[in-house]
């Protein structure tokens, strides 16, 4: 149990010092060298945890996707059956959040410089981020929207996910005017899901 922690703990001073050194230099800056220099590790141990620059960039990417979906879910719950409410609190917090996080803003900044190496990572992804963002907003539709058809619910949550994404890479209106926005298409999406009663 001691070793797990430690190797957890391992692991996680890597990712710190990669995320640390993204915010400052932007993710083409960032060397495995110098990566593990700010752990306080080797060069070799940061490769032996991960392989490769890419696999950095996914335990990277999946830590910030796992901390975003677990806030979603608590936004979701947060508001019950007001399928409204819940879904303007998970869209508005999840563009606010991206909006003031220095690593999602590191990513996007380097990205329009050329380097898109990382934000394929916390944006299209399909096994991190749309599946996973997805499979919350399923979860609590599945509890809140009785009778909706398994499929179209599947296909809400994509469609939901996708644009809040695409509003993360390129905003175009303050936070809460494209929460509105997004929430009046996804209360539509997801009570088109709803099957008639018979």
């Amino acid at each position: 149990m001691g070793e797990l922690r430690e190797a957890t703990r391992l692991r996680d001073g890597i990712v710190d010092a990669a995320r640390a050194l993204t915010i400052a230099t932007g993710w083409d800056g960032v060397r495995m060298g110098a990566v593990a220099a700010t752990a306080g590790v080797s060069r070799q141990t940061v490769y032996n945890e991960f392989g490769t620059k890419a696999g950095l960039a996914e335990a990277l990417a999946r830590r910030e996707v796992d901390r975003f979906v677990s806030e979603v879910r608590a936004a979701l719950t947060e508001h019950g059956d007001d399928l409204r409410a819940a879904t303007y609190a998970a869209i508005r917090h999840t563009l606010a959040s991206a909006a003031d996080n220095p690593l999602v803003k590191a990513i996007l900044t380097s990205s329009r410089g050329g380097s898109e190496e990382l934000l394929p990572y916390l944006t299209t992804r399909s096994d991190l981020v749309l599946a996973e963002a997805s499979a919350a907003l399923i979860e609590w539709a599945e509890r809140h929207l009785p009778g909706a058809d398994p499929a179209a619910l599947a296909f809400a949550a994509d469609s939901v996910v996708r644009l809040v994404i695409s509003h993360i890479v390129l905003p175009q209106a303050p936070v809460d005017d494209t929460a509105e926005a997004l929430t009046r298409l996804a209360v539509r999406l997801f009570g088109a899901a709803v099957a008639p009663a018979s």
